[in-house]
């Protein structure tokens, strides 16, 4: 990270669903200012990751800082503060559709601040404006597009200038001249707020376009952890295969199967 401080720090991250390992020994860092992008094929872990950074889950061993924090070790009240300098852009945009967009983008402000309305507004607003949705904050989610979905929801999560943004796939269910402009956005917020960014993203073209760093998942283990140039020229046949979309082709021995099987079903 050179001489940037670390806005996220994961050291040795174990996590359990019942006996089955899901992350294993799992330890990266993200600098100040940077975007972190989080890769991975399909069962990989990055979703239980994600959970973990934002607090939702907690991990059988290992820690989290964010800014500096410990998060395994947080109270509920001192974890409900921290996540005020957090802010979440989910998957599906997660807008609540009795609400217009504007309403939507106040909430955090008046759940957490005790601004006055009209100082909220001029600030859902802007935040409206550097997301390039000014003037439709009297529409409903109904009525947005999928890409605008995602913006409106990206101004509702920087809406009270957080130090860490955190994204679930930008670019899912997006045509790819509306990823790409999304893609842009992710960088100006970085740029121009100096917010620290993380992104769950399966694809290849917005992972390498955005990112400082890259974390690559396989398995519940880290492949590497690099920067994008580094990722990108990796030998590593796993990380390859994933660079490539080369699908795997597994060997199974039938005998072997169904041992494994019989033992698992009958203990």
């Amino acid at each position: 990270m050179n001489a940037r401080a670390a806005a996220i720090e994961v050291s040795h991250l174990v996590t359990h669903y019942g006996a089955r390992k899901i992350l294993d020994d799992i330890s990266f860092a993200a600098g100040e200012g940077e975007v972190m992008v989080i890769m991975g094929g399909s069962g990989s872990g990055k979703s239980t990751l994600l959970r973990h950074l934002l607090g939702l889950n907690r991990p059988t061993s290992g820690s989290i800082k964010l800014l500096g924090k410990d998060i395994t070790q947080l109270t509920a009240d001192e974890m409900y503060d921290l996540r005020k300098n957090m802010g979440v852009a989910f998957q599906g945009g997660a807008l609540f559709n009795s609400m217009t967009v504007g309403e939507n983008v106040e909430l955090p402000l008046r759940e957490h601040t005790a601004l006055d309305d009209n100082t909220i507004r001029i600030m859902s607003r802007m935040k409206l404006e550097v997301v390039n949705l000014a003037g439709f904050e009297n529409l409903m989610p109904a009525e947005l597009s999928g890409g605008m979905i995602k913006r409106a929801a990206l101004a509702r999560a920087i809406v009270m200038d957080p130090k860490l943004l955190f994204f679930d796939e930008p670019s899912a269910g997006l045509d790819p001249v509306v990823s790409a402009e999304l893609d842009e956005l992710i960088l100006t917020l970085r740029d121009a707020m100096s917010m620290s960014i993380v992104v769950v993203t399966h694809e290849l073209e917005s992972a390498f376009k955005i990112a400082d760093r890259i974390t690559v998942l396989d398995q519940g283990r880290i492949l590497m952890s690099d920067t994008a140039a580094a990722v990108r020229a990796s030998e590593h046949p796993r990380i390859r295969a994933l660079l490539d979309r080369t699908p795997r082709h597994e060997t199974v021995d039938p005998e072997e199967y169904m041992e494994r099987l019989t033992r698992e079903i009958l203990g």
